[in-house]
C-alpha cells in the first residue's frame, strides 16, 4: 500500500510538472525559428559576439530601440525562435550611425560600451560583379562619401578614383548598404571572416 501511494505521488508530480511546462512548449511552437539572411540581421554595436550568450544576456527590454536616433533597431518577433524580442539591425532598411546610445542604456551585459573604432558588427563586402564602378557601368562613390569612419573603413582602390574598396577599419555599421543606389545591393555586411570582396568581374 505504501508503495502504491509512492508511485501515485510520483505520477501525480510528473503530471503536474509536465502540465506546467506546457505553456513554455507552446510558446516555442508559436515562435519557430525561421532562417533569415544574416546580412539583414546584423548585431548592434557592442553586442556580445557569441549569439547564444547575447540571447541569454538580453532581457528584451527594448531600451536600445527607444533611444536610437535613426530608429534602426528592429526586434525579432514570432518567427525568431529563442531570439524573440532580441534586437538586430537591417541596414537595407536603416543603418546604424554609431552614436553609441544603445550601448549606454543597455541594463545588462548584452551590449557593452565599446569605442566606435573597436565595434565589430561585421564588415562590408562588395560584389565587384554587380557594383557599377567595378563593371564600368557608371561612377558612384556613395558608399565612400557616407562612411563615418572615412578612409580607415572604405575608400577608392589605389590608382582608381572610382572603384570602392573596403578596408580593415570597417566596423559594419551598414551606412554604405543603406545609401547604395543599385537595386541589387552589391554591398552588404557580413561576419568579418567573410572577407571584403565577393568576386571579381569576368
Amino acid at each position: 500500500m505504501h508503495r502504491r501511494g509512492f508511485l501515485r505521488q510520483v505520477s501525480f508530480t510528473a503530471g503536474v510538472l509536465g502540465f506546467s511546462a506546457l505553456p513554455f512548449a507552446l510558446a516555442r511552437l508559436m515562435a519557430p525559428e525561421v532562417a533569415a539572411a544574416p546580412h539583414r540581421h546584423i548585431p548592434l554595436p557592442g553586442a556580445l559576439t557569441d549569439a547564444q550568450a547575447f540571447r541569454e544576456a538580453c532581457i528584451g527590454c527594448g531600451l536600445c530601440g527607444e533611444v536610437c536616433p535613426p530608429r534602426c533597431v528592429r526586434f525579432h518577433s514570432y518567427n525568431g525562435g529563442r531570439a524573440v524580442n532580441t534586437p538586430y539591425i537591417n541596414p537595407e532598411e536603416k543603418s546604424c550611425t554609431l552614436c553609441g546610445l544603445c550601448m549606454k542604456v543597455c541594463p545588462t551585459a548584452a551590449l557593452r560600451e565599446t569605442p566606435i573604432r573597436e565595434v565589430r558588427m561585421g564588415i562590408a563586402q562588395i560584389d565587384r560583379a554587380a557594383c557599377y564602378p567595378w563593371v564600368d557601368k557608371g561612377v558612384c562613390g556613395a558608399c565612400v562619401s557616407v562612411c563615418p569612419l572615412g578612409d580607415d573603413a572604405i575608400g577608392f582602390q589605389f590608382g582608381n578614383l572610382y572603384r570602392p574598396a573596403v578596408r580593415e577599419g570597417c566596423v559594419g555599421c551598414g551606412q554604405c548598404v543603406e545609401v547604395c543606389p543599385h537595386p541589387s545591393l552589391p554591398i552588404r555586411i557580413v561576419k568579418r571572416p567573410g572577407g571584403t570582396v565577393v568576386r571579381h568581374p569576368i
